[in-house]
């Protein structure tokens, strides 16, 4: 299971990347394995690098990374990490589906940084496992497999499926594999060689408190800001968002024109419309279950005000011309 001691040393990881990949997850679970094996002086890890056909594969910053080989080049030890980052469904290829199926059944450990969440799962690898994935996708997903049990932590690690959710989380994941196997000295020395102390627990949460995001600490604002964050589908109205927090409508209108200079209305709408955004550029979802999942009961009603926010019709969103949208 992933943590456990290895069989043998060294242990091998198998990074495979995904057209679009986001760097810094790939780098941030990498030089804590090279610096295990510094500080250690020994080898006590090495990693290749792996693309579905064995070509180059851009990164979403479009720095051209080389491989050494193609997937069947994967070694049958090697531990798996599927690495995702930008249009992750477009960018799933169905080789890499099969070849994970494949593999799986040899009882490797098998997991992910980033959006290569969604590959596992599209896989059938994370059925029954805890998993995580970044904050931004972590709606698309949860819409798209609804019975996976998607925590939104930094990481997780279940039995021998792991998963980060992107940007640093990989030095953390990686950093308390290394003190499992390792002991937590050598994990602590590699922390605080790359100046990343101390190491953060899988639970925490992956964005800033709310506070932080809007600017402001008014204790009844974070608290409606919240309520109208768990009630997207279902948007609550003004007046029951001031009954709730103990105000009238017009304090809760002055309230939001002076920390956010806009309407409880105008920040809720805003709100539904980012979260649709999202599901409509990570989901299959149709454009009128999208509607329905954000709060708007009209599909028209929807469109004419996501155009009016983002400058182009739900469809436009995802490339479909004009003519095809309206024969939807």
């Amino acid at each position: 299971m992933f943590g456990d001691k290895p069989k043998a040393l060294p242990q091998h990881f198998a990074f495979v990347l995904m057209p679009e990949f986001t760097m810094m997850p790939v780098t941030s679970a990498i030089e804590p394995l090279r610096l295990a094996n510094r500080v250690a002086e020994k080898q006590l890890y090495k990693w290749t690098m792996h693309s579905v056909d064995g070509q180059p594969v851009a990164a979403s910053n479009h720095i051209l990374a080389m491989v050494n080989g193609d997937l069947e080049s994967v070694p049958p030890e090697a531990t798996i990490i599927i690495c995702g980052g930008l249009n992750v469904q477009k960018n799933t290829d169905k080789r890499l589906v099969s070849w994970l199926r494949k593999v799986s059944r040899r009882g490797v450990d098998i997991g992910a940084v980033c959006t290569g969440a969604h590959v596992l799962a599209e896989a059938g690898q994370l059925d029954g496992y805890r998993c995580t994935i970044h904050w931004e996708n972590l709606p698309g997903f949860s819409e798209a497999y609804p019975d996976i049990d998607a925590t939104g932590g930094l990481f997780e690690i279940d039995e021998d499926r792991f998963t980060s959710a992107g940007g640093t989380t990989g030095l953390d994941m990686m950093l308390t594999m290394i003190a499992s196997q390792h002991g937590p000295d050598l994990a602590s020395q590699v922390a605080e060689t790359i100046l990343h102390s101390p190491i953060r627990h899988h639970s925490e949460h992956q964005r800033m408190s709310l506070p932080a995001r809007i600017g402001a600490r008014h204790p009844k604002l974070v608290s409606i800001i919240e309520k109208m964050e768990e009630s997207l589908e279902e948007p609550l109205s003004p007046s029951v968002l001031a009954k709730q927090a103990g105000l009238s409508t017009r304090q809760l209108e002055r309230l939001f024109r002076r920390y956010l200079d806009r309407s409880p209305k105008r920040y809720y709408l805003e709100l539904r419309l980012k979260k649709a955004r999202s599901l409509l550029l990570q989901t299959d979802m149709s454009v009128i279950n999208v509607a329905l999942a954000c709060g708007f009961s009209s599909p028209s009603h929807f469109s004419k005000c996501y155009r009016a926010h983002y400058g182009r019709t739900p469809y436009r969103e995802r490339g479909i011309p004009t003519a095809q949208a309206a024969a939807m």
